[in-house]
């Protein structure tokens, strides 16, 4: 006899929001996002609370289990410090050979990519754009647009995150806002 199971997790696919039983959701507001912005003062002086970015997974794994998959979307608010655009902590895996893919549903935005020696390069996000993060690359998610960046992830259930590197070394550049376009400051950009 084939039984039907209503744990049903739903996709809204013009935002990317999740809803059933296996997700999960984490925010990220500006007093938690001490030292990743380059002007401290500026960051400390806004209200602290104010949220930066939510994290929405769905995970039928136990997180560190071999052969599962992770999907979840990213939400990143508009929004500047200083001349700096809003960004996510940006991570390695902590497993450095898993791999990802990133899509942009709604919003523009940057996905920046480091690998371990410090190269960088960058990726323009729009709506539709698929993103294959290779492993042993750190990457971070910057929106410069005045609406929600809405960005769909899948990843392996054992790749873990080491924001460790990423709060040791930084990445080195900085996306930030002149002439109401975004640029790349920092080491050759």
């Amino acid at each position: 006899m084939i039984v039907e199971k209503s744990l049903e997790t739903r996709v809204h696919l013009q935002d990317g929001i999740l809803s059933g039983p296996f997700v999960s959701e984490s925010i990220r507001t500006l007093g938690q996002l001490k030292g990743f912005f380059e002007d401290e003062h500026a960051r400390m002086r806004m209200p602290q609370d104010t949220v930066v970015y939510k994290v929405q997974v769905h995970a039928k794994e136990k997180e560190g289990v071999s052969g599962g998959l992770f999907f979840g979307t990213s939400f990143l608010y508009p929004g500047l410090v200083g001349e700096e655009y809003f960004m996510t902590k940006g991570h390695f895996h902590a497993r450095p050979f898993c791999a990802e893919y990133y899509w942009c549903i709604r919003g523009n935005g940057v996905l920046m990519l480091m690998d371990t020696d410090a190269n960088w390069h960058w990726e323009r996000m729009s709506p539709g754009s698929l993103h294959y993060i290779p492993g042993n690359v750190g990457h971070r998610l910057i929106n410069v647009s005045d609406s929600i960046l809405s960005v769909g992830a899948c990843w392996p259930s054992d790749a873990g995150h080491d924001y460790r590197s990423i709060v040791e070394r930084g990445f080195p550049v900085r996306v930030k806002k002149a002439d109401g376009k975004p640029v790349f400051t920092g080491s050759e950009a």
